[in-house]
């Protein structure tokens, strides 16, 4: 346990959603005080949760005087650093830390983190599901289901896996990953990060802090931009790469004739790529991330074996809806950046209808263009502003729409689509200006296909 953990007793709670009242009641459970601060609405769900635990909360502001007498504040990730709550407390030189830091002030167990710019949710749970079926007492929380600090004030476990985005990573400060998995670093949530690439990737490689040589980091070798990092910066955690290309011999994960091959400790584990219960170029990257994840834990070769081959993929991404008049709906509304979609598109093999857009965070197209041009018949652009879609692609496709609603989106895609065609909600942007998430986005493009 962390030093720090008896060091305060009244803190505050920036952000009152998943993140910050898990925060509240992990501070509740070990006897610390704390007021819970939102500058917008708190939803009612979380609302009654404070009340009912007797938490002290305001909401629609943040009372700078009030806020300033605390000793330590806890950041909810959504919160950027130029918030004008956040430069008021650095002045007062009040630590901010994130609720990931907290929490990790609460538990001994193992932890496995995980982050990149796509397919950190799918490794995320496929890995969690792989130490389920090897009978390890494993949660899996943060960026995904229940935050660090909610399933820490239910119970502690042996093992956690967790999802980090980069603004989790932000506020860390002793917080260290035993497995430190990174799948890719791609350009995403730039609007935070200044639209410098630079510092949103070095974000990222935060996940690799307070690591020492007895800890692991699992990386992809074919990505670039965690290449160009990883000789600069004084990595001193044991590394497993894993790659597409052929194996040779060394630890991480690659390819060997349609197999893939795990090795770790000169001990490997083969399996061939049509056992892998989740298909595609990027899914055999999430496999062999969660399969060398679980091999440095010591779980058994027959177990890793099961849990790659009968995982059950993630809601909305890339998730089958239907088949309605011969045309086939998919569900990928967690593609919420650029490199997510340019997955999606790559898997398909016919025709596509693509219902794309919503609140761009700087996207960059331009990845998209042969794809587009090759396998894209029509565009459906679901955002209250497209003009960047339509700039960017209105001269590659024969047809191009805009909708303002997902049930109109759905209905021209059914009017324009023919028997074999493809209609695929994935957007590449952020869900807010029509949806409260991803998750409602997807739920309602799968109500609106069910009742074509």
């Amino acid at each position: 346990m962390h030093p720090d953990r008896n060091k305060y007793k009244n803190i505050a709670v920036l952000g009152g959603g998943e993140s910050g009242c898990g925060a509240a009641l992990l501070a509740q459970k070990h006897g610390i005080t704390s007021f819970v601060s939102d500058k917008g609405k708190i939803k009612s769900i979380f609302k009654n949760e404070l009340i009912d635990h007797q938490i002290a909360f305001e909401e629609n502001t943040h009372s700078e005087t009030l806020l300033g007498s605390f000793e330590l504040v806890v950041k909810s990730p959504g919160i950027p650093d130029n918030a004008p709550i956040i430069v008021f407390l650095r002045k007062k030189c009040i630590p901010i830390i994130s609720e990931i830091e907290f929490g990790y002030w609460f538990t001994n167990a193992t932890l496995v983190c995980i982050t990149g710019s796509n397919g950190k949710t799918t490794t995320t749970l496929l890995t969690g599901h792989i130490m389920e079926t090897a009978g390890l007492d494993v949660c899996v929380a943060g960026n995904v289901g229940q935050s660090f600090a909610r399933q820490l004030a239910i119970s502690d476990h042996d093992y956690f896996v967790l999802e980090l985005s980069s603004f989790q990573l932000d506020d860390i400060q002793h917080f260290k990953a035993d497995i430190a998995v990174i799948t890719n670093i791609t350009p995403d949530h730039l609007d935070r990060y200044d639209h410098d690439f630079e510092k949103y990737a070095k974000s990222k490689f935060r996940i690799l802090n307070n690591q020492d040589e007895n800890d692991a980091f699992v990386y992809c070798s074919d990505d670039t931009a965690i290449i160009s990092r990883i000789n600069q910066s004084g990595i001193k955690s044991k590394q497993y790469p894993f790659s597409l290309t052929p194996y040779n011999g060394g630890e991480g994960g690659a390819i060997k004739d349609n197999n893939i091959i795990i090795n770790i400790h000169q001990n490997t584990l083969t399996m061939t790529l049509e056992q892998l219960a989740l298909q595609g170029k990027h899914n055999v990257y999430n496999s062999m991330a969660a399969g060398i994840s679980a091999k440095l834990l010591q779980i058994r070769k027959e177990s890793i074996k099961l849990g790659l081959s009968d995982f059950q993929n993630v809601a909305h991404r890339l998730e089958y809806v239907a088949n309605v008049h011969g045309v086939s709906y998919y569900n990928d509304s967690k593609a919420t950046n650029v490199n997510s979609t340019w997955y999606a598109l790559e898997n398909m093999q016919r025709p596509v209808v693509w219902i794309a857009g919503g609140v761009d965070k700087g996207n960059d197209y331009t990845d998209l263009l042969p794809l587009v041009k090759s396998k894209v018949k029509a565009i459906i652009c679901l955002g209250l502003d497209n003009s960047k879609l339509i700039e960017t692609f209105g001269g590659l496709v024969d047809q191009m729409y805009e909708v303002h609603s997902m049930a109109h989106a759905v209905m021209v895609a059914s009017e324009i689509s023919s028997n074999d065609d493809v209609v695929l909600l994935s957007p590449a942007c952020a869900s807010f200006d029509l949806f409260e998430n991803y998750e409602d986005r997807g739920i309602r493009f799968k109500e609106a296909v069910k009742s074509l």
